[in-house]
């Protein structure tokens, strides 16, 4: 314990002459102390600051490259909220606000379970525990059309690449996906969860177009775009699952639920390939833009897992429980959404 203080104290200073004076004097168990440090130090989250304007929990988070300083929120206050991103800092240290809400979008009549934005960062779509989606227009913040078919709550919806379909899942047990003027082309019907689905996602590979969908039925499907059919069942988790996510290049999926694992699954060859455990409740997962990592929001923390070393890269403890993860399109900046109607947003630190 004095090794690994007295080592931290040499890296904060980052003087390299001492560094290595520090480690040739000592022992081999010293430098894997170092080593270990050192890749805490590099991708450690500090807390830049918080956005405050939703008046109950944030269920979903989703940015766009396209308008880097503008994030969207959705929250159980019925409210989708537009943010504008600035980069005011305390002199002190402490969190401040590092946004305003520039736009409410009013129109569902129950929580919004979820928000993502169009690849082109002009539109979003949302779904709703009043069993619709949404599809808004944010150049004007309003929404253009509503989405009626699911008899239950929407508690999932996505773009798919290309922008011109949509999908959605909800507690009635059905997948649909949707055209953007608001009419159901398909319902999946065969070899469908046999509970609630929790959560969809498009493949961003537009050469082999999937959905991918999660369960309270322990089960993740994978489903061929071009005629809505089944392509694999995964299987392995031990109870509901929360949240599923695929990777930037659309190779990998990861899951996550109640049994507090998360499942790497390979979409190429539909096989299984690791399990990582959180030791507690998984609600959303998202993976990195530009490093090989997977972000989890627990029931008690935020991890990041390094998927090189299949290691904890690192973790931020919250009393309150994180139910929602977006990073930018960078990769710097991580936005979590809590139950204490908060977005925080870290930064990692590069030390």
């Amino acid at each position: 314990m004095i090794e690994s203080i007295k080592l931290m104290k040499f890296l904060r200073k980052n003087i390299r002459d001492q560094l290595i004076a520090f480690i040739g004097s000592h022992h081999y168990q010293t430098y894997r102390v170092f080593v270990k440090a050192l890749k805490t130090l590099i991708s450690h989250l500090l807390l830049k600051g918080v956005l405050v304007g939703h008046n109950d929990w944030v269920t979903q988070i989703a940015t766009t490259p396209q308008f880097p300083d503008i994030v969207l929120s959705s929250s159980r206050d019925k409210t989708i909220i537009i943010w504008q991103l600035n980069n005011q800092h305390d002199p002190s240290g402490e969190s401040t606000s590092c946004g305003v809400p520039s736009k409410a979008l009013r129109g569902h009549s129950h929580f919004v379970s979820d928000v993502v934005i169009s690849s082109d960062g002009l539109f979003a779509v949302s779904g709703s525990w009043d069993n619709s989606l949404r599809l808004w227009d944010l150049s004007v913040g309003a929404s253009t059309r509503q989405f009626v078919s699911h008899k239950k709550d929407v508690l999932s919806v996505a773009f798919s690449a290309d922008n011109r379909q949509i999908v959605s899942g909800s507690r009635d047990k059905t997948i649909k996906l949707w055209n953007t003027v608001g009419q159901c082309k398909y319902t999946i019907a065969d070899d469908n969860h046999n509970d609630w689905v929790s959560c969809v996602r498009f493949s961003p590979n537009q050469k082999d177009p999937l959905i991918v969908s999660s369960g309270w039925d322990k089960v993740v499907k994978v489903w061929n775009l071009s005629n809505c059919k089944l392509r694999t069942n995964h299987y392995g988790h031990q109870s509901y699952i929360n949240t599923v996510t695929v990777s930037p290049d659309g190779s990998l999926c990861a899951s996550g639920g109640r049994d507090g694992k998360a499942m790497l699954w390979d979409l190429n060859d539909g096989r299984h390939l690791y399990t990582l455990e959180s030791g507690d409740i998984i609600n959303s997962l998202c993976f990195s833009p530009n490093r090989y990592w997977l972000c989890a929001a627990t029931g008690s923390s935020i991890k990041i897992w390094d998927l090189e070393t299949k290691t904890v890269a690192d973790e931020v403890k919250s009393e309150k429980q994180c139910t929602s993860l977006a990073w930018s399109s960078d990769g710097q900046t991580l936005f979590a959404g809590f139950t204490d109607n908060q977005i925080r947003v870290f930064e990692l630190s590069q030390h």
